[in-house]
């Protein structure tokens, strides 16, 4: 099969996502308006007969002081991972990105390699010799993410080291997700675990009511925001953020983001971010106050989240990123705790991999990056 790659239009690369049943929210044209920080292209790979059968959205940042960038494709690019012949999806992408002066790509493959359910990490939390999630036996392994692994390492590329949670800019490695297909409403509310349902109760019986805000209510999402940075010791981004991105992803596609809020008596008490790609569905940001946590106004958001993500179709709800650790000391611990009580599943992706088209300059970014 002999690729050929090129530069597309976003309205190309919207359509061609637009006939998946999904893909990452990191991988549509808006995210580039989003990262406004990085300059952005849109690839597209055709076949033989000329038609678009992949498309990535790379980000480019430039080096301090010099013309060369590194080239990043979050969660992506959305092109057949599983292809025997990956080397001829790869080398026309390497090739037309060092053209473009970058001197190292990072991608992140969309590839599942491990499930973990939540009886078998609950099991590996209550074992004392269990610190992190790989030692705990997933209940599903994807032997073909095993082949992908090894046809990249076979082509050069190496294996980012992030490994834990990778907040920021690099996109995490390990997410907790509520799988959708299939199940009734019924059967997800059954797999929650008993406090989760309690506490859902616990909100519906102390009159929380959970809505749906606007463009106008992100300074009262910001409001939120600020406090829960404050109490969780993490830099917040600002109201501008979220200004612009509600703005540009709503502008490509209406319902690519939501914004809730759980509120009792009137105030406000906690609030999410919701980001729709296709039958994907991500819980994106989340915020509460201090006070007002006796009536649960988190668990009856992501209940209702849930079930709006439902109503829509989707296949999935995807909780973001945990750490791997489950040691009960870790300050993340408690992340992992609040996701798997609601069934669901940890996912374990192949993770970050890199390639260093100027070997110089990649072991110099590496330096600069490991002294931030």
């Amino acid at each position: 099969m002999s690729l050929t790659l090129r530069t597309i239009s976003r309205e190309q690369h919207l359509a061609y996502v637009q006939t998946l049943p999904a893909a990452s929210h990191c991988q549509v044209p808006a995210w580039a308006d989003v990262k406004t920080e990085w300059r952005s292209e849109n690839l597209g790979w055709f076949d033989k007969s000329g038609e678009l059968v992949g498309a990535g959205l790379v980000l480019y940042r430039q080096l301090p002081k010099i013309k060369r960038y590194l080239a990043y494709m979050p969660e992506g690019p959305v092109i057949n991972w599983y292809a025997p012949n990956l080397g001829d999806w790869l080398q026309p992408m390497l090739a037309h990105l060092k053209q473009q002066g970058a001197f190292s790509v990072k991608m992140g493959p969309p590839v599942v390699i491990r499930r973990w359910d939540a009886p078998a990490i609950k099991a590996g939390i209550q074992d004392p010799d269990v610190k992190r999630l790989r030692d705990v036996e997933a209940t599903h392994i994807e032997p073909r993410a095993f082949e992908v692994a090894d046809r990249l390492r076979k082509m050069g590329w190496q294996q980012g080291e992030d490994g834990g949670a990778g907040f920021g800019d690099v996109q995490p490695r390990y997410v907790y997700q509520v799988p959708l297909a299939n199940r009734s409403l019924d059967d997800v509310l059954k797999g929650f675990n008993q406090l989760w349902r309690r506490n859902i109760k616990k909100a519906e019986k102390a009159g929380v009511e959970v809505v749906q805000g606007g463009y106008e209510d992100l300074a009262e999402w910001q409001r939120l925001y600020e406090i829960t940075a404050v109490r969780d010791h993490f830099r917040p981004r600002p109201l501008s953020y979220f200004q612009r991105m509600w703005t540009v992803l709503n502008t490509e596609d209406p319902n690519r983001m939501r914004l809730y809020f759980a509120r009792h008596n009137g105030v406000n008490l906690s609030a999410a971010t919701m980001l729709v790609v296709g039958g994907h569905v991500w819980y994106s940001y989340g915020a509460s106050d201090n006070i007002g946590r006796e009536v649960r106004p988190s668990n009856a958001m992501q209940w209702r989240m849930l079930r709006d993500a439902y109503a829509m179709g989707a296949t999935v709800y995807d909780l973001r990123g945990i750490s791997d650790s489950l040691d009960e000391t870790d300050h993340l611990f408690g992340l992992i705790q609040f996701k798997v009580g609601t069934g669901g599943e940890a996912v374990e992706y192949v993770g970050e991999w890199d390639f260093p088209l100027n070997k110089l300059l990649h072991k110099a970014l590496d330096m600069y990056m490991s002294r931030r």
